[in-house]
């Protein structure tokens, strides 16, 4: 009884333990299973979303750039490929190459009157399907100016009719050595005119160069205001309010790092410059004279105090070699308060005849120009010979 009883208690333990062990079993598989499946998920869709974004945001980047690039006609060639749209001035080394693109059909260029006299060869231009090339090889401090051009902007090739663009930019060609734009003269002659701008061109190669006015004798530097002298560094000095004052010779300095030059000598005469063209009135002492009397007309302007006038007549009596008995004068006058001149030119006609009867004109004429006017004078026959003739009959 013992011994089967024994061996009953050992087959039921073997039982237990074996049932142990596969419920360990169990749980240690069900334990290890949900760990894997959400890292492998985590992996595999983490990096698509950030992919997708990233184009969403570079594409409309992309068309603004676009876009932008489209709307000027003129751009530089920087290098192979490689394109940049003009700006209101752009800087180029002497010796490099300036190539620039311009948008359209039936291209037009404008550039420097230098290169028009004398580019020995170094200007080119190409017109293509779309757009046209200027290239300007070897360039130099005296090709600094502006360059422009103006196309056709058409969908079909050997269009005319279509909108006309234009694009322009100015053009520094800085050189080490050359602060202003060379020229051949030493002294230029200027004139000062009254109410009217003045340029002195002293115009630089580089636009970083600091510039400053002088007077020859004596020996100073002019003030510039910004009102009534200002300074472009595009064009140089504009005098607005000119002044017998600064009258005389004067130029301009540059100055960049170590280097100082000093530009063209400008003579400058101040000169009384005429606002407007004269407006003369002409009349004679009478529109109509008997044959025998003697008559003038006279001619007159008035207009802006210290201004020079020229008259020049005709009359009917040049066709037979009659004499110009011409008289000028000028004086001051007031008219509504203000001070005035007043040039007089008076033609006299002595013992007028037939052939003075006609047309009798005047030109007067300043630094602005000249006007013409006209007036008639009729001869009647004389008093004498009419009664002559009543008698005989």
């Amino acid at each position: 009884m013992d011994y089967k009883f024994l061996l009953i208690l050992l087959s039921s333990l073997l039982l237990l333990v074996e049932s142990d062990d596969k419920e360990k079993a169990s749980t240690a598989t069900d334990k290890k299973g949900p760990k894997k499946t959400p890292i492998t998920t985590a992996v595999k869709s983490s990096p698509k979303k950030p992919k997708q974004e990233s184009r969403q945001k570079i594409k409309p980047t992309t068309s603004t750039s676009q876009v932008q690039n489209t709307g000027s006609i003129l751009s530089q060639v920087l290098q192979r490929g490689k394109y940049q749209q003009v700006g209101d001035s752009i800087t180029v080394k002497a010796d490099q190459t300036l190539d620039l693109r311009c948008k359209g059909t039936s291209v037009r260029w404008n550039y420097p009157q230098y290169l028009h006299e004398d580019d020995e060869g170094r200007l080119k231009i190409k017109h293509f399907g779309k757009y046209s090339q200027l290239l300007l090889i070897n360039t130099t401090a005296a090709d600094t100016g502006e360059f422009s051009c103006g196309g056709y902007q058409c969908k079909t090739e050997g269009c005319h009719d279509g909108e006309e663009k234009t694009g322009k930019t100015f053009v520094f060609v800085t050189d080490p050595q050359e602060l202003f734009v060379p020229t051949e003269d030493y002294y230029v002659v200027i004139q000062l005119r009254t109410r009217q701008p003045t340029l002195l061109p002293c115009q630089v190669t580089n636009p970083q160069a600091k510039v400053t006015l002088h007077r020859e004798f004596p020996p100073e530097q002019i003030n510039v205001d910004g009102v009534k002298i200002t300074y472009d560094v595009k064009k140089g000095f504009i005098i607005y309010q000119p002044h017998p004052s600064l009258a005389g010779s004067l130029y301009c300095i540059a100055e960049w790092g170590n280097l100082r030059q000093m530009s063209t000598k400008y003579m400058l005469i101040y000169v009384h410059y005429p606002s407007s063209l004269p407006k003369p009135v002409i009349a004679a002492s009478s529109s109509s004279v008997r044959a025998g009397e003697n008559f003038v007309v006279t001619c007159t302007v008035v207009g802006e105090l210290e201004i020079s006038m020229e008259f020049d007549w005709k009359f009917p009596g040049q066709q037979i070699g009659r004499p110009l008995y011409v008289r000028e004068s000028t004086h001051q006058t007031r008219q509504g308060g203000q001070l005035m001149q007043e040039s007089l030119s008076v033609l006299s006609i002595d013992e007028a005849r037939a052939v003075d009867d006609g047309t009798y004109t005047c030109t007067a004429q300043n630094l602005q120009g000249s006007t013409t006017v006209t007036t008639k004078v009729t001869v009647l026959p004389s008093a004498v010979r009419g009664r002559n003739q009543r008698s005989t009959a």
